[in-house]
């Protein structure tokens, strides 16, 4: 009977375990399903407790889902989730003061002082879902919250019991990115092999928070993970970790499995320029079982830029990287990172041209022309010796250092090319076309002529497969 009296108890005696009293929520995983939802779904249900989980990319977040939480716990694994994410906790904070606002993920714990200080009651990075349980716990109980993740958080980096990720509540695969191979469309799903990882560039948010360590998801989890998404519709796979040769051998061990369960799905997998030269020998295996391209953050063609980024591979690898994977048969779809303090503008000029006269505009998503250097809190780039030449102060609501390039011409570029980009995006616009805009923009502002030639038309993939949702931060 709903009385004032009942409904008094009711707020006095939370019900913790009541259907939506746990509200989990993401805001950007690349246009994938999101992981970060999926995993600790399991864990809070293996727990006791019966979560609702809204992905706000694709889907509304009601009020009454706000009104009726206890607690929120929001997905910041990067930078685009971490600015959507504070927009939302300042929301859920109007609609619903009681309720305790935990962010999780890599950008939660680099900007940890401002979310406590502004929109968070804690805070959790590193390996979150068993800290996550604890949290709750804790608040269900009425005990003290557990150590590292409000006033003092750290890095949770213990070594947990994987569990299968719960999908069911999530937005069907039909909603995501899919793969696109010519004209066809073909639905995707997403996983993880590792997490964290072992290489430390001092411009990944991974790095200030796992240090350089990385644990590898048991394959048959990995495997129980692919074979819902293949039985809700999946026909291609995209093996989400920062390296997938982190652990080669075990990255072998996954595609040997899924292959052998799944003949006729494909994957994607993103692995650094040092270890597919290193590991050459790996990758006609990884064709033979449906690779159907590899991501690689090349980043840069400038020698001075790689060694400020700690890459771990030369101007020289990155060139062979690409003679390598058109002998193997696999595309290389790269990222780039062209706007940084150290990058001159004759730099720009030869990566655009790499990139036509090697026929590679059908590989490079034309976001990756603009992409910027972010400095999060924590970011080793900080303490570079040069860093007063350039780096500017924190804007903490921003979730990064400000900084300045010294060459003028080169900000000016990078807020044109952005301005190009998405431009082009709202347009619908042929990526070749926005190619050639951002070409010719980099030759105006270096105040050349445009001499118009005949690429090298050695195209060594006529058809470039690649995922609908271009990568973004």
């Amino acid at each position: 009977m709903s009385t004032p009296q009942a409904h008094l108890y009711a707020r006095s005696h939370p019900d913790w375990r009541a259907p939506g009293a746990l509200l989990l929520l993401s805001c950007y995983e690349l246009g994938h399903q999101p992981f970060a939802l999926a995993s600790p779904l399991a864990w809070l249900r293996a727990a006791g407790y019966a979560p609702h989980a809204v992905d706000t990319a694709v889907e509304s977040l009601p009020d009454a889902a706000i009104e009726k939480a206890l607690f929120v716990a929001i997905s910041v694994p990067m930078h685009t989730a971490m600015r959507l994410g504070v927009a939302l906790a300042r929301r859920i904070r109007k609609r619903n003061p009681q309720a305790h606002i935990c962010f999780f993920g890599h950008y939660a714990l680099l900007n940890a002082d401002y979310l406590l200080h502004t929109c968070a009651d804690s805070v959790i990075g590193g390996e979150y879902e068993a800290p996550l349980v604890a949290l709750v716990q804790a608040l269900e109980a009425g005990e003290p919250l557990p150590k590292g993740v409000c006033t003092d958080p750290h890095a949770h980096l213990m070594r947990q019991r994987f569990r299968v990720p719960e999908r069911d509540l999530l937005p069907p695969l039909t909603r995501y990115a899919h793969l696109r191979i010519g004209d066809r469309l073909v639905p995707a799903g997403y996983t993880e092999t590792t997490r964290g990882c072992k290489h430390t560039c001092t411009h990944c948010p991974i790095t200030p928070v796992y240090g350089g360590r990385f644990f590898a998801i048991p394959l048959d989890v990995v495997l129980a993970d692919v074979e819902q998404q293949v039985a809700a519709g999946a026909q291609h796979i995209t093996f989400g970790d920062p390296d997938f040769f982190n652990g080669p051998t075990h990255a072998l061990r996954v595609v040997r499995a899924l292959h052998a369960a799944f003949p006729n799905v494909t994957f994607d997998a993103t692995i650094k320029v040092e270890h597919l030269l290193k590991h050459a020998n790996l990758l006609p295996e990884l064709k033979a079982s449906g690779c159907a391209f590899i991501v690689s953050a090349v980043e840069s063609l400038s020698d001075t830029v790689l060694q400020r980024l700690q890459k771990g591979h030369t101007r020289d690898d990155a060139i062979a990287v690409f003679d390598l994977m058109e002998e193997v048969g696999i595309p290389l779809r790269p990222s780039f990172l062209p706007f940084t303090p150290w990058a001159s503008l004759d730099d720009y000029l030869e990566l655009v041209e790499f990139i036509h006269t090697r026929g590679l505009v059908p590989h490079v998503d034309p976001v990756q022309l603009s992409i910027r250097l972010l400095i999060p809190p924590g970011s080793p780039l900080v303490d570079a010796p040069d860093a007063p030449m350039w780096l500017g102060d924190l804007d903490a609501e921003a979730f990064t250092y400000r900084w300045t390039h010294p060459d003028p011409r080169m900000d000016r570029l990078a807020e044109r090319v952005a301005t190009i980009v998405a431009d082009a995006a709202q347009r619908g616009e042929p990526p070749d076309t926005t190619f050639d805009r951002i070409r010719a923009t980099a030759y105006e502002i270096a105040g050349r002529p445009l001499e118009e030639d005949d690429p090298e038309t050695h195209q060594r993939f006529p058809v470039v497969p690649g995922l609908t949702e271009a990568w973004y931060c």
